[in-house]
């Protein structure tokens, strides 16, 4: 039965693919076989989807249809799909997610393929295909909070979400999470701070979250080695920054535990401004002291904010 439709849709497509800027009573000429209005769903559904373009001519009534050159090559695929829908088992085989991402790298495939990768088996009315196209929509413009999304949250977008592919998705966003996270952390070992612009970048991004959201003022410090790689980063208060609660002791006792060499301060300012106050500079010239002191080296203080970041060093 299917094929008897495919091999319908298929010659009514193929008839009108022989026509050039032609009207929709061109195109039922010519697939006279075919019921007018099946024909001119056909013709809906092409214009529709991207494969015809529907402009008028001057001096016409009717609109004129003419086929796009770049979408020729996939009325195959789009037949198929009229007929079979978007179960992957009647999709063609090198259009499947699994065999695209084996064909192409996993880094090629769009959210959807993905999507429906982890999903992985579809309940009847609604493959797992069609599942990720709706999953896709609705995250597409905050992916970020497709990982605290609960499973009832999923299943009143799609049916197909049960509590096996809620699992897979889940799973597959932390270990995703994971891997980035190893990989940045090697990627930090390769890290030198050689000056404030280094300094800078740095902290903006291990503080992003912090410059853009932080509602307090956070002092932390970021411990270095000997060739100021950074070893690793500890908060030592949340509040207005002032010279008499930042104690030396807090600041250098994760710094002498670490084995570090040398030091970044760091802190964020809530109103976006990285521009220093008083107290900060304050702050900064009694740390350097006392570094000075105990040999463990205040390479700089960085201020991190919406705006931009700031180098106390730098500004002298």
């Amino acid at each position: 039965m299917k094929e008897k439709r495919r091999q319908k849709l298929k010659s009514i497509v193929y008839a009108m693919r022989e026509l050039n800027d032609f009207s929709t009573d061109d195109a039922k000429l010519v697939c006279h076989d075919s019921a007018p209005s099946y024909v001119t769903r056909t013709i809906n559904q092409l214009v529709k989807n991207g494969f015809l373009d529907q402009y008028r001519v001057e001096g016409k009534s009717k609109q004129t249809l003419r086929w796009i050159d770049h979408q020729l090559d996939k009325l195959d695929q789009w037949i198929a799909k009229q007929i079979h829908g978007e179960q992957v088992k009647e999709t063609p085989e090198t259009d499947r997610p699994r065999e695209v991402l084996l064909r192409t790298g996993a880094d090629k495939l769009t959210l959807e393929n993905l999507l429906a990768i982890l999903i992985r088996t579809g309940v009847p009315g609604e493959s797992c295909v069609q599942a990720a196209r709706l999953l896709s929509n609705r995250f597409a413009s905050r992916l970020h909070e497709l990982p605290d999304a609960g499973m009832n949250e999923l299943k009143e977008i799609s049916r197909a979400i049960r509590k096996d592919s809620y699992c897979q998705i889940m799973a597959g966003i932390e270990l995703g999470r994971r891997i980035a996270l190893v990989k940045e952390q090697l990627s930090e070992e390769q890290i030198r701070i050689k000056g404030s612009d280094d300094a800078i970048r740095y902290c903006m991004k291990l503080f992003h979250r912090l410059a853009f959201d932080g509602k307090q003022e956070q002092f932390h410090v970021v411990t270095l080695d000997t060739q100021h790689g950074p070893i690793n980063h500890h908060l030592i208060t949340v509040g207005t920054l002032d010279a008499s609660l930042v104690h030396p002791r807090e600041v250098f006792r994760p710094a002498i535990r670490d084995a570090a060499s040398a030091i970044l301060l760091v802190h964020n300012h809530p109103s976006g401004d990285p521009t220093p106050s008083k107290e900060d500079r304050a702050v900064t010239r009694k740390l350097k002291e006392v570094g000075e002191l105990v040999g463990i080296r205040v390479l700089d203080h960085i201020i991190v904010a919406r705006e931009s970041g700031r180098s106390l060093m730098a500004d002298g």
